[in-house]
């Protein structure tokens, strides 16, 4: 099984894509809480949301939006974006969010991560320029390698490992498989591959590559979606 994960990136409220991480190609596609409802009604057990805003800025900024995703859906949320301290992930999990996920802090320390997987629901992001870490919204890239982070991870309490290869992220290219089965044999974790999916034969490569390695994993869908590449309810139909 190869599980599903549509997007949405949120900006000042609403729902856009952008382009290899860069604010400025921010593309606007409308009211999150519409397509939150929308993914729901395709048949999607989760959505992945990014608060894109307290990504860059280290704080929640679409509390809010994402509030109103949660009491009007039924639909779980894996939420990301500007989640770097236990009093954040405190007040995501009294609203009711499904799964956190760490990325900045998760680089920064590992410890801290691990001590909040054993507490509460928490992913990791790894997203990656170049085969190298970057944080606070991919605006720093350092010297850690995305490899040697997943490894950190191995046999923790942590959920889920989202692994994004930044070079793609909103390019419509094509997922990167072998970086995200890198990363997978790496952590030995549920791993979830972002950046770059392009359509159908993305998720067939994916799942054939994952079954292969006897990988539990899943798919983030996002440009893809919002450009009509890809009919997602039949998709969630046949591959999930």
């Amino acid at each position: 099984m190869l599980q599903i994960f549509p997007a949405i990136d949120l900006k000042d409220g609403k729902a856009v894509r952008l382009y290899k991480g860069e604010m400025a190609s921010a593309k606007i596609y409308g009211s999150a809480q519409d397509f939150a409802k929308k993914f729901e009604d395709f048949g999607a057990e989760w959505v992945h949301i990014v608060d894109l805003d307290g990504a860059f800025c280290g704080k929640p900024s679409n509390l809010s939006v994402i509030e109103e995703i949660k009491k009007s859906c039924k639909i779980k949320i894996q939420l990301g974006g500007g989640i770097r301290d236990e009093a954040t992930i405190q007040t995501y999990v009294e609203m009711g969010i499904d799964r956190l996920v760490l990325g900045s802090v998760a680089m920064r320390d590992p410890d801290f991560t691990q001590a909040m997987a054993q507490k509460y629901p928490i992913a990791v992001g790894i997203d990656a320029r170049d085969g190298k870490v970057a944080t606070e919204g991919w605006v720093h890239t350092g010297e850690v390698s995305a490899v040697s982070l997943a490894e950190e991870f191995s046999h923790t309490a942590i959920q889920a490992l989202i692994c994004t290869d930044i070079s793609r992220d909103g390019a419509l290219s094509g997922i990167n498989i072998d970086f995200t089965l890198q990363i997978a044999q790496a952590s030995q974790c549920f791993c979830i591959a972002s950046g770059g999916f392009r359509d159908e034969g993305d998720l067939a490569r994916l799942k054939e590559r994952f079954e292969e390695a006897h990988i539990r994993g899943g798919v983030i869908i996002g440009r893809a979606y919002y450009e009509g590449k890809i009919d997602l309810g039949a998709v969630l139909q046949r591959f999930v």
